[in-house]
């Protein structure tokens, strides 16, 4: 009887063998590839909608915009053309929550210092306080890194049409023009401009998150060249 199944013991491991190979590959197939949505004006918390846009459900990108940097320089949508970038909104004098939204987009521009397709991009909410020279003396002191990481500034009015009618994450404050009220959201955006993610800018679990999903976002870009 021994002999009988010492026989077979070779071709039993072959087969075997194949049949978790064939599980492998079948449970591959049969589980879906993530991919990120696309994030519409309807989709979003109303309160951080600008009116004239909260029913749009298609088409929504990040408008056009010019901007100036830490360093004098215009910042325009071609500083970003064929990138991923991550945006937020914050003001350099903030104690609440621009606290762990600054540890944490250091956090970023430290994990994505090797990916030269991924930049990073603050917009101050107090641009009649954060001047350029501001914008570079805190840049200077938080240790930003320019080539990844600009922070801008600019006219006021502009920077609430961007918070309110592009990255879709501001409240407005209806006791002053063009004051808004801005979250601790970090958004994701594609090389086509448009929306796909947001991240709680305070919470390491969300920055972890959002890491995950860049990397995500690699693979369907590098896939539809």
């Amino acid at each position: 009887m021994l002999k009988f199944f010492r026989k077979y013991i070779f071709l039993a491991l072959i087969i075997g063998f194949i049949s978790v190979i064939m599980i492998v590959v079948m449970t591959q197939i049969m589980t879906p590839t993530r991919t990120l949505p696309i994030y519409q004006p309807s989709q979003v918390d109303s309160q951080l909608v600008d009116t004239t846009i909260q029913y749009v459900r298609k088409y929504h990108k990040i408008e056009n915009f010019n901007l100036k940097n830490q360093n004098n320089q215009s910042v325009t949508q071609d500083n970003y053309q064929d990138k991923i970038y991550v945006a937020d909104f914050f003001f350099t004098t903030c104690q609440t929550i621009c606290i762990p939204m600054k540890k944490n987009m250091l956090v970023l521009q430290e994990a994505l210092k090797d990916h030269e397709n991924v930049l990073l991009l603050s917009h101050t909410v107090m641009p009649e306080f954060d001047t350029v020279e501001q914008l570079r003396k805190f840049a200077d002191e938080q240790g930003v890194d320019d080539k990844k990481w600009n922070l801008v500034t600019g006219d006021k009015k502009q920077i609430y049409d961007l918070a309110r009618k592009s990255y879709l994450v501001a409240k407005d404050d209806e006791f002053s023009e063009y004051d808004l009220i801005h979250t601790e959201n970090f958004v994701l955006i594609d090389s086509k401009k448009r929306i796909r993610g947001y991240y709680d800018g305070t919470d390491e679990k969300a920055i972890k998150e959002l890491l995950e999903d860049i990397k995500i976002l690699e693979v369907e870009e590098y896939e539809s060249l």
